[in-house]
């Protein structure tokens, strides 16, 4: 899909949808991996439901390469800066709503929104919280027809995951459910978790064949450590301390970061991967999964029967997703380095573990299901489709410098905004910079 902006006077006719195949929409974003992951698994169940599944990444609506610049500085700000970023999503998170320079940042989205949902859809499901609050919004101005659905990815729920408008919000859990009824969102779900059909608990054999299979010891517990596709966090201070510890050898998963990947090596860590394309197959060699962002690699191992730890986790989310997973009884946050080895003994072998693998085994046997969800809200063929508003032109001017920068943020294009709202000259400056960077 170009980037291009949409001329001002494109006015696209007002189609009613004819009967045919059962459609749905998923608008994902690909920062990092966990959004487009679980639409991924959701986008595979609904085919298996007899639906037709169109994808379309949010980053791509967004005019003159803003979502290029997102992606590239929310990944700068978790590497470079992460004490800067844990401030803003504080910031955010107190402020619950986007400011104005972000809600014209998503209003810039809105006809290429609907282009993109098409006039065959019969719901739309977000899986990221930008894609929502535009989708939130077409549907409080009667612009989108068709009912909107946010997927909660995460445990725990940012205030702009919840956009007004949307019909409905699926939840994997009570935890995150509360969360988002807390900070009032509309017919909230617990519909369980989705994930890939492969990540599934194993046998004894199983395990000693995918051993093989990465060339893994069978003589010693193994600790998948995993950073997220982006590999970002203390990997290398994580990675020490679970050797150091005894309770276990860590095999370090570090996805697309090939320098850290490097690094690990260099230190003397003998199990070191970048980016794994059978995780399914790993996560049964192992024990025990580590991880430090709470994200979709939690939902897997939780359907692979691995008992989760959360340990030295990255701001932000990461520390939000690890206190819920906590409050949840799914995965056991080590807040101190000190509680490493005897909570992963704990995990490996004791009480505590099985506890954790039976819930999370738990999650998939509700009989809930986001797909059953999005069925029942799917409307049925020959629903006219609302008219569609003339989009204003998009140009780099000083105001679209000033979304610019507040669209690098959390991923999800608001905290830094709200961070840099009382201070207009940081603003400017970090805009120029960002503008010169990405050639815009």
């Amino acid at each position: 899909m170009s980037r291009r902006a949409v001329p001002g006077d494109a006015r696209p006719a007002c189609p009613t949808r004819p009967a045919g195949p059962r459609r749905v929409t998923i608008v994902s974003a690909g920062v990092g991996a966990g959004h487009d992951g679980a639409a991924d698994a959701l986008g595979a169940q609904l085919e298996e439901a007899g639906f037709q599944v169109d994808r379309h990444d949010f980053l791509d609506l967004l005019p003159a390469r803003l979502g290029r610049v997102l992606s590239g500085t929310y990944h700068r700000l978790l590497t470079a800066a992460p004490s800067g970023y844990q401030r803003i999503y504080a910031a955010t998170e107190r402020s619950g709503s986007p400011g104005p320079v972000v809600r014209a940042l998503f209003r810039s989205a809105e006809l290429r929104m609907l282009r993109a949902i098409g006039p065959q859809s019969q719901a739309v499901v977000s899986t990221y919280p930008g894609a929502s609050q535009v989708l939130g919004a077409l549907r409080r101005s009667g612009r989108l027809g068709i009912p909107a659905l946010t997927y909660l990815t995460d445990f725990s729920v940012h205030p702009l995951w919840v956009a007004p408008g949307i019909d409905a919000h699926l939840a994997a859990h009570p935890v995150p459910a509360a969360q988002a009824e807390a900070l009032g969102a509309a017919r909230v779900l617990v519909t369980g978790p989705v994930t890939a059909a492969r990540f599934a608990a194993v046998t004894e054999p199983d395990r000693w064949a995918a051993r093989d299979d990465f060339g893994l010891p069978h003589d010693v517990p193994l600790a998948l450590l995993v950073a997220g596709s982006w590999g970002v966090g203390p990997v290398r201070e994580s990675a020490a301390e679970i050797r150091d510890s005894g309770a276990a050898e860590p095999v370090v998963v570090c996805g697309r970061n090939t320098a850290l990947a490097e690094q690990l090596r260099a230190d003397g860590f003998r199990y070191v991967h970048e980016w794994v394309r059978d995780m399914p197959l790993l996560m049964r060699a192992c024990d025990v999964l580590v991880q430090n962002a709470g994200g979709l690699t939690s939902i897997e191992a939780f359907a692979s029967g691995l008992p989760v730890a959360s340990y030295r986790c990255i701001p932000g989310h990461g520390q939000t997703n690890a206190a819920a997973l906590d409050e949840a009884g799914l995965a056991a946050w080590i807040r101190e380095p000190q509680d490493l080895a005897s909570v992963l003994t704990g995990l490996l072998g004791g009480p505590l573990g099985e506890r954790q693998r039976a819930a999370g085994l738990a999650l998939f046997s509700s009989g809930a299901s986001p797909v059953a969800a999005i069925t029942a809200v799917a409307t049925p063929a020959e629903l006219p489709m609302a008219s569609r508003s003339r989009q204003l032109p998009y140009r780099t001017t000083k105001l679209a410098a000033t979304a610019l920068a507040a669209a690098v943020s959390l991923g999800i294009a608001a905290p830094l905004a709200h961070a840099y709202e009382s201070d207009p000259g940081r603003l400017s400056t970090a805009a120029h910079r960002l503008i010169e960077r990405y050639e815009l």
